[in-house]
Parts: structure tokens; sequence; C-alpha cells
């Protein structure tokens, strides 16, 4: 039996937290100095979370990217989509597309009607080919350079 042509990701369930929030605590507290009293918070706890996994090879079975989403967060039929994370070995390879795409969908079936994201810069590109455009100035968030995008579902 054959995989999909590329990764797919799921929603993450309360056994995926300890490999999510181990994920997240590389990308954004090792490798780009957020202070970790600020990649975790509150939010986490109602937050619909997404995951993609390897499947093959030596990071079979392991989380490599994951984001989540904040329903009705920027106002009434409008989430937020955050903590974007993907491993550095697989970064371009899909994973994070497929997070979103999970994201999005889950949005929707939850009458989300429009989803907001603060970018990191070096993202932009990325959002914008889901379908975001920017909407006002950049600015810094936990010492990191942002535009705020928005996407219409």
């Amino acid at each position: 039996m054959s995989e999909p042509a590329g990764p797919t990701a799921t929603t993450a369930t309360a056994a995926d937290w300890p490999e999510v929030a181990e994920l997240r605590h590389r990308v954004f507290v090792v490798e780009q100095g957020v202070p970790a009293e600020l990649e975790r918070d509150d939010a986490d706890a109602t937050a619909v979370h997404a995951l993609s996994r390897g499947r093959s090879g030596d990071v079979a079975g392991r989380v490599l990217a994951t984001g989540r989403l904040l329903l009705d967060a920027a106002g009434p039929g409008r989430a937020v989509i955050g903590r974007m994370a993907a491993d550095p070995a697989v970064r371009r390879r899909g994973h994070g597309a497929a997070v979103l795409a999970v994201l999005h969908r889950e949005a929707a079936a939850r009458g989300q009607t429009e989803v907001e994201l603060h970018a990191q810069v070096t993202a932009r590109r990325f959002y914008e080919r889901a379908g975001y455009r920017v909407v006002g100035d950049q600015y810094e968030e936990a010492g990191i350079a942002h535009v705020t995008m928005v996407r219409r579902l």
C-alpha cells in the first residue's frame, strides 16, 4: 500500500501534547530565543491543536509540525491561528502547509468565517501562498518582526 504524496496533518489529542510542547519549545525558545513564559499560555488548554508526523526514516512517528487555533479570538467569527512551528529538518517540505489546512478546516467547521495570524516576517510568503494578506504595519512581538495577516475561509 502506498502513502499519500505529501505530508498529512490531523488534530492533536491530549496524548499528543507532550510532543507538541517539546517541538514548540525547541523552535520558539531554543532556536528563536522567545522567553519560555511567552511561548506557553492558558489558551493552550482550549485551543484546537493540529500536528503533522513523520511517516518514514528516522523521523517516522515524530511530531514535525504543529499549530493552534483559537476560536472567536479576534471577534465573532474570526479565529486566530498561532504557534505554527516546524522542525528545521523538514521546513519547506509541506508539513506546515498540511497543519495550516487542518486548522482552516477546523475553523470553518466551527463556524468561523475568517482567520487571523501574526506571521513572522520571514514566513510571510508561506502565508501569502496559503491565501493570506497583510493588514497593517510591521511590528515586534517577542523580539521578532511580525505582520498581521488575514484570510477568508
